[in-house]
C-alpha cells in the first residue's frame, strides 16, 4: 500500500486516513457495482469540520474564499455543507 499523505492540519490526519479508507472501500465495493449509498458521510463531516478549523487557525480561509472566483469555483462558504 502507498504511503498516506498527512492532512494540512496534523490533528486532522487520523480523520483523513479514516475517510480515505472508507471512500476507497465504498468506491470499489459499492459505487462501482451501482450502489450509491453514502457510507462515509459521517466521517467526511467530521474531517471537513476539522479541516475548516485547521484552515482558520492557519489564516487560510480568506485566501481560499478570495481565490474561488478566479478559478471558476461555484463552491462558497455559504454552500460548503456545514449548515
Amino acid at each position: 500500500m502507498a504511503e498516506q499523505m498527512e492532512s494540512i492540519g496534523k490533528e486532522c490526519t487520523p480523520l483523513k486516513h479514516e475517510f480515505d479508507a472508507c471512500f476507497t472501500r465504498w468506491y470499489s465495493e459499492r459505487f462501482l457495482h451501482g450502489d450509491k449509498t453514502n457510507d462515509c458521510e459521517k466521517i467526511f463531516k467530521a474531517y471537513q469540520a476539522c479541516l475548516k478549523n485547521a484552515l482558520k487557525e492557519k489564516g487560510l480561509t480568506k485566501m481560499i474564499s478570495d481565490a474561488r472566483p478566479s478559478i471558476g469555483s461555484a463552491f462558497t462558504d455559504d454552500n460548503d455543507g456545514d449548515k
